[in-house]
């Protein structure tokens, strides 16, 4: 179907004039009216959206929700649950809300199903060895989206009574492999090869080294069966490597690898936090689904987020975005997110193959707590960038130490008020000029449940931006890009290609052969 250039719908026009007013109220103004907060918050899942402290009129949130109307959002969110071809790039849906559907509701999945009970019956029996030991080590290898969500939520959630001690590999540097295996016992190790194509080549590369490892210190081919798991769409590949059929689970084409972690990929959060807390976090990402698909526009979180954003970086010229967990376990959230939300949306063209029109995705980039204060709010304080900021938090300290987590609470809340409020000082090198919009959203605490449902709400964040900007949010072929030409120069660096490179490239190659040897 045909689609207008965002920037050709009217609430797309008419927003341009809004922000164009000189007299635009700033965010202390806004502020001062109870109303503004009551339209721009609201609770779901267990998390609390307030979007207060963004700079969005009455006026601004009426012409963004008449914008989502004129882009049809409800019957766009029903393509999407109902297995259209939203990836239309590679003719394929996007069905990763299915992956936590419960049985017996509209979206369920048998497949599915079937996968999640293997995938119990695996996590519960005794993980034994090619010696009879039991298993205390699991290694996951993966990247991207096979390795960014699992750790996330297993940093997350873990704590000292986990039954393993989960690790991840994921970058091709050998460094990151050989400090790993460096701190295993192969009789005791069970390494989790997470790839759908069976063929990344980080994870190929790093997958090759753990198995050789393995047979170098146990001589026993059956090594192989006992200590590695598949998670893949390529069974062929996995058998042939020497995984046991009854070892490979299933991952399948309408599962993107940025929205993996509810399928086989969460293995590791099985393992390693517990078959039940997986299944809660299933429930919180549904739980955040169905909020998604019914509640109206003006009480939609993942909407209004996404409209939030459409007005900070289209008509307030925001140029990048913050992620401000304030719980360290949340660290590894901005890197998740960059990943979700900048292979998601960092396209310039429109489904059709034009020329999109308009900016689309910010950079996105972030830290934790008070960590960050003491490394970069000095530039987010008083720098000359335009930025938002997403604040995060639980409520619930869930540790003995309530006071440390009472002065966690009050510095994410001050940072907000004070990149909204500023300080107006007579000394100009201590003026904070402010207006800086935020969100927070405040967690009930810290659980499978709530952070399922966050996940999920920017999953849903991220597809609501896409539909706007009639981008597809669902490919990545900037990513193949870079990889095609990695095969290149990897055999220019053996001697063993003759393509010819521009003069950069070529020196480079030159140079570093001649460095590490090469005539």
């Amino acid at each position: 179907m045909t689609r207008l250039p965002a920037k050709d719908l009217p609430a797309w026009k008419q927003l341009a004039q809004i922000a164009a007013q000189s007299t635009y109220p700033d965010i202390p103004a806004l502020l001062t009216d109870e109303r503004h907060r009551e339209r721009l918050s609201l609770t779901t899942s267990g998390v609390l959206f307030d979007f207060s402290k963004q700079r969005i009129t009455e006026e601004v949130l009426h012409t963004l929700l008449q914008l989502a109307e004129q882009r049809n959002w409800q019957e766009r969110i029903g393509e999407l649950f109902e297995g259209g071809m939203v990836n239309t790039t590679e003719a394929r849906p996007a069905l990763h809300t299915a992956l936590r559907a419960p049985p017996n509701t509209q979206q369920s999945n048998q497949e599915v199903h079937r996968e999640l009970a293997r995938l119990a019956e695996f996590a519960q029996r005794p993980l034994l060895g090619v010696t009879g030991k039991a298993i205390t080590d699991v290694v996951h290898i993966g990247i991207g989206g096979s390795q960014l969500g699992p750790e996330l939520v297993v940093e997350a959630l873990s704590s000292a009574s986990s039954p393993f001690c989960c690790h991840f590999v994921a970058n091709v540097d050998g460094h990151a492999i050989r400090s790993t295996l460096n701190q295993l016992n192969p009789e005791t190790t069970l390494f989790v090869i997470a790839s759908k194509s069976f063929t990344t080549l980080e994870t190929r590369k790093n997958a090759q080294t753990a198995r050789s490892w393995m047979l170098e210190r146990t001589g026993r081919m059956e090594a192989i069966t006992a200590h590695f798991v598949a998670i893949t769409n390529n069974l062929p590949s996995a058998i042939e490597f020497g995984i046991a059929p009854h070892n490979c689970f299933s991952i399948w084409e309408w599962v993107g690898g940025r929205y993996s972690l509810w399928s086989a990929v969460g293995l590791p959060i099985i393992l390693c936090v517990g078959l039940e807390a997986f299944q809660e976090l299933l429930a919180g990402a549904h739980g955040m689904d169905e909020h998604f698909l019914t509640a109206p526009a003006a009480a939609n979180a993942p909407l209004l987020a996404a409209l939030i954003g459409i007005w900070n970086t289209n008509f307030l010229g925001v140029t990048n975005h913050a992620v401000l967990p304030y719980d360290e376990r949340l660290r590894l959230l901005p890197g998740y997110l960059q990943q979700l939300e900048t292979e998601s949306n960092g396209k310039s063209v429109r489904h059709d193959g034009t020329d999109v029109g308009v900016h689309t995705m910010a950079v996105l980039w972030g830290g934790v707590g008070t960590t960050g204060q003491h490394a970069f709010h000095q530039l987010l304080h008083q720098g000359t960038r335009a930025f938002t900021a997403d604040f995060i938090l639980a409520a619930g300290s869930d540790n003995e130490h309530d006071d440390h987590h009472r002065w966690l609470v009050a510095n994410c809340f001050s940072q907000s008020q004070a990149m909204a409020q500023g300080h107006h000082a007579d000394d100009p090198h201590q003026n904070v000029a402010g207006n800086h919009a935020t969100s927070t959203f405040v967690l009930d605490r810290l659980d499978p449940k709530t952070l399922g449902a966050l996940l999920a709400f920017y999953e849903h964040k991220v597809f609501c931006q896409g539909l706007i900007w009639d981008i597809n949010s669902f490919d990545q072929w900037g990513v193949e890009l870079g990889k095609r030409l990695a095969n290149v120069i990897y055999d220019q660096l053996g001697g063993q290609s003759a393509v010819l490179q521009d003069a950069s490239t070529r020196a480079l190659i030159k140079h570093t052969r001649r460095l590490q040897g090469s005539p």
